[in-house]
């Protein structure tokens, strides 16, 4: 088994090589269709890396990877399965593409938002709105009989 590259991106400007070492791939039977294979192929693959203990992950990458995915983490080891396959081999590289880019998605630095004032456009827009929800509104009123 390779190493697992992740390509560049925000957070991993040179991209990141996770040694072969680091993951643990382990095979299973697959559910569903499959034909007379179905019962004696080990096509399913679970592909799990421990975050804490990865050489790949700076502190601060590993901080990201670790809060940015801890609803998917079995204490800290993320475990990717895959079978939409028949072949082990091609489920072997969805469960690699699957992992890598959950990591690269969660080595990306949170999006900073900057706060904006309404337009004076839009103001003005809202304010005539509610004044023909107003006007709307009052004419549903019943007649004082002042009129």
């Amino acid at each position: 088994m390779d190493d697992l590259r992740v390509p560049p991106g925000p957070g991993a400007p040179h991209g990141l090589r996770i040694p072969a070492s680091d993951l643990i791939e382990q095979f299973s039977r697959s559910s569903g269709p499959g034909g007379q294979g179905v019962n004696t192929a080990d096509s399913r693959v679970q592909l799990s890396l421990d975050l804490a203990a990865t050489t790949a992950l700076s502190d601060v990458q590993r901080a990201r990877v670790i809060d940015g995915l801890a609803s998917r983490l079995a204490g800290t080891v993320l475990t990717i399965s895959a079978s939409e396959h028949r072949s082990q081999r091609q489920n072997r590289v969805a469960a690699r593409e699957r992992l890598s880019g959950l990591i690269r998605e969660a080595v990306m630095p949170p999006s900073i938002r900057r706060s904006t004032k309404p337009t004076k456009g839009s103001r003005r827009r809202r304010l005539d709105e509610k004044h023909r929800r107003s006007e709307t509104k009052s004419g549903r009123r019943r007649p004082t009989g002042q009129d």
